[in-house]
């Protein structure tokens, strides 16, 4: 998906504006003249092509030539609620979670993982434009506050929910109580793993364990390996009505 250009504003006139990053790299490294044609989106799910009409020094004007709506994502929807890793790992993961569709990312605060500074998350969030500027995706995949495992484990989400447990059963998701559902919730952990009493936790608030194989795995690996599971059942499997 080549010349994609991410719009922070909903485009909603003729024109459009590129700003910020965006218009730098259309002016320096993609040197844009006038008349060049580009593909735009403002992550609300359209897609439009654009033509520049002019080059300022930070920013770009386009007019709209055509607006198409093209969607790309899941029949249903999946959160990933992780506890991240530390460094660029967590750009690993928001990259991957990107390009399989995941709708929401949930960065979880538990008694083993660090806090999430507005540094890092405008960081992720730049993560998602770039994963979605090239894998072609028009909605945004959404990066929400922080919460602690605690309040989140407890909210009765209207969701399949699975935590991802070592030495559990692996377990295929592919069960009537998901198939029926709006939306796939699934936990990751923390680097050293979850607490009992998070375990506890879970399990009290009726979330099912889910086991991904034998070996230990990181925490980004666990949450993308967990999250293709869930986009090749939600792929493969429409949802049905619920049971009456």
């Amino acid at each position: 998906m080549a010349d994609r250009y991410f719009v922070e504003q909903e485009i909603q006139a003729a024109t459009a504006l590129l700003t910020g990053a965006e218009a730098h790299h259309l002016l320096h490294v993609m040197r844009g003249k006038i008349g060049d044609s580009v593909k735009l989106f403002d992550g609300l799910g359209k897609e439009y092509l654009a033509q520049i009409t002019r080059l300022g020094r930070r920013d770009v004007e386009l007019a709209i030539l055509s607006t198409e709506q093209v969607d790309r994502e899941l029949p249903l929807r999946i959160t990933l609620a992780v506890a991240l890793p530390p460094g660029d790992r967590q750009q690993w993961l928001v990259e991957k979670a990107t390009e399989l569709g995941v709708a929401r990312l949930v960065p979880l605060l538990t008694q083993r993982s660090g806090q999430v500074t507005d540094s890092m998350f405008n960081k992720l969030r730049r993560g998602v434009v770039e994963a979605s500027k090239q894998c072609g995706r028009n909605r945004l995949m959404e990066i929400a506050a922080p919460v602690a495992w605690s309040d989140f484990a407890a909210v009765a989400h209207e969701a399949a929910r699975y935590i991802a447990e070592i030495g559990v059963a692996s377990l295929n998701p592919a069960t009537e109580s998901a198939r029926w559902r709006k939306e796939i919730v699934a936990a990751i952990g923390p680097v050293g793993d979850w607490t009992s009493e998070e375990l506890a936790h879970a399990h009290s608030n009726n979330w099912e364990p889910i086991g991904l194989g034998p070996r230990i795995l990181r925490v980004e690996t666990a949450a993308i390996s967990l999250a293709a599971v869930l986009v090749a059942h939600v792929q493969g499997t429409p949802p049905a009505d619920p049971p009456k």
